[in-house]
């Protein structure tokens, strides 16, 4: 008898550019509230979420603008393929999100979408803030550096 092993972390789909765009403060796991083809239909990898954002509506947590497809063989209960979907946190995590929201300029961005080793949808926002042009060009000037120096020190070995 074969032993069924555990799937790893799934990612579904990352959005790339958060780094690049945003310096990242702290990292917060979250469950989503998905309907039944929404799943069927991230499991395929298909959504984006890189001009998606999070934020706050009437006290809770929502995602805005992520674009997950409609299921193909789901009939006639199909969702918006853009719609809002509510982020699942606890009430001290939310009030502490909004907070930083609201009193300190910070933005909800998040940087993927993922099954967990249980098949859960997760979702991993970044409590972040915006960079400016010349962090912009500082961030690849760094990373155009340190692509240099790997090159030059395999060539030396």
């Amino acid at each position: 008898m074969s032993v069924k092993k555990k799937p790893v972390d799934n990612i579904v789909c990352q959005n790339r550019k958060a780094s690049f765009n945003f310096f990242f403060e702290e990292i917060v796991e979250s469950g989503i509230e998905l309907v039944g083809p929404e799943v069927k239909s991230l499991r395929s990898g298909k959504a984006t979420i890189s001009e998606s954002y999070a934020t706050d509506q009437e006290g809770e947590i929502f995602l805005i603008n992520s674009y997950i497809p409609q299921y193909l063989q789901s009939s006639y209960n199909n969702h918006d393929p853009k719609r809002n979907r509510k982020l699942l946190l606890k009430k001290r995590e939310i009030s502490k999100l909004i907070g930083k929201i609201n009193r300190d300029g910070y933005s909800l961005v998040p940087t993927k979408i993922y099954f967990n080793k249980k098949g859960i949808a997760k979702v991993q926002i970044a409590l972040a803030k915006g960079k400016k042009n010349h962090d912009k060009r500082e961030t690849k000037k760094n990373r155009d550096w340190d692509r240099e120096k790997s090159r030059i020190f395999r060539k030396t070995s």
